[in-house]
């Protein structure tokens, strides 16, 4: 009987041949899944934020109108003062005394009129009864006349002398917040001091001054043309927003050489005392009138080695396309896109990392968080 070997190499093609065939081809792998909002144009207000600096609306320098000893300082440093209030008082004994004197000579001067004025009217009768010259009347006419012009002079002094005392009563010229006092008690001031005593300044409204170039007033203007003035809004040293908006009052005529600036100064109420004189603060200037432009989210905008931004859209078919933006500037967390998308373009908002050109996607729409609220005004 005749039997058959198979040879070893041929049975061990044979079993990984079968094990090929049974096993399974693996699935194609599953399109990219990233999250896409469709952009679309929305009317936006711009704003610039420009670095500012707050002044009073008025400032008073407390400085004496008369020479003398100061007894008393009659206000709290730091507090708010009246126009009219009593701030110190200077020593009055000696202008009393020049009130006293000037009342005397008036009094005098008085007396003489009276006593000319008699001789004169008596002359006149005469005169007219030509019982003495003409010319006897004529110089009692003209004594009473100069001795009237005295009586006036003496009036005008007691006025002087009775200034002169009042003035020794420093008083506020304006309302306000008055600043440390810089005379004491017992110091000798005069008229020619070279610094002033105090100074108050109402702070109740403050101006803030900016610059801003001013290739850009022409939009300026023509959004305060459209409306009935151009508000600012104006946020503090601790970044906060002002709860009083300001007003724009006009921009300077004088542009600086060097820089191109011209100086904007805005009105702003302040009625809780938070801005300061001196105080650096940022103003939210309008630039032009809101129009209408292209936002999309930051997230959304990439950059290239070289600086160019970039967007990933979701063209036909599904399939992800690249393209290449023109951006100008950014609104609350939104990029405004001046070229390179059209309105209604699916934008790839999450899930870039995972794309290339011309790859089909699952794009679904992606939830902007709760937090990232639009304002509409440029960062």
């Amino acid at each position: 009987m005749r039997t058959f070997r198979t040879p070893v190499a041929l049975v061990a093609a044979f079993a990984l041949t079968m094990t090929a065939c049974s096993t399974p081809t693996p699935p194609p792998p599953e399109p990219p899944r990233v999250s896409v909002v469709a952009v679309g144009a929305q009317v936006v207000q711009r704003d610039d934020e420009l670095q500012g600096r707050v002044a009073a609306v008025r400032t008073a320098q407390i400085r004496a109108q008369v020479g003398g000893i100061v007894l008393k300082r009659q206000f709290d440093q730091g507090a708010e003062v009246q126009a009219g209030q009593p701030l110190f008082q200077i020593d009055p004994a000696a202008f009393r005394a020049d009130v006293d004197s000037a009342l005397a000579a008036l009094q005098r001067s008085e007396a003489a009129m009276t006593r000319s004025r008699v001789q004169w009217q008596r002359l006149q009768t005469l005169a007219d009864a030509q019982a003495v010259s003409h010319q006897h009347r004529d110089d009692a006419n003209a004594e009473y006349q100069q001795a009237r012009a005295a009586v006036a002079e003496a009036r005008a002094i007691l006025v002087r002398r009775q200034l002169d005392l009042n003035y020794a009563t420093v008083s506020a010229p304006i309302s306000g917040r008055i600043d440390q006092t810089l005379v004491s008690e017992g110091a000798l001031v005069g008229v020619a001091d070279a610094e002033p005593m105090a100074v108050v300044q109402q702070i109740d409204q403050v101006y803030v001054d900016v610059r801003r170039p001013a290739s850009q007033l022409e939009l300026l203007q023509r959004g305060a043309a459209d409306g009935e003035g151009v508000t600012v809004g104006i946020i503090g040293p601790n970044g906060k927003l002002h709860a009083e908006r300001g007003r724009l009052l006009f921009s300077g005529i004088n542009v600086d050489a060097r820089t191109g600036d011209v100086i904007l100064r805005i009105l702003v109420d302040n009625p809780q005392r938070q801005l300061l004189p001196g105080m650096f603060v940022r103003a939210r200037v309008p630039r032009g009138a809101p129009s209408s432009a292209l936002l999309v989210p930051q997230q959304a905008v990439l950059r290239s080695a070289g600086g160019q931004a970039y967007a990933w859209v979701i063209g036909q078919g599904d399939k992800a396309v690249i393209r290449t933006l023109e951006l100008d500037g950014s609104v609350s967390g939104n990029w405004l896109v001046r070229s390179g998308l059209r309105s209604g373009e699916r934008v790839v908002v999450e899930g870039q990392e995972r794309l290339q050109e011309g790859v089909a996607v699952q794009a679904q729409d992606w939830k902007q968080p709760a937090t990232a609220v639009a304002t509409g005004k440029i960062g």
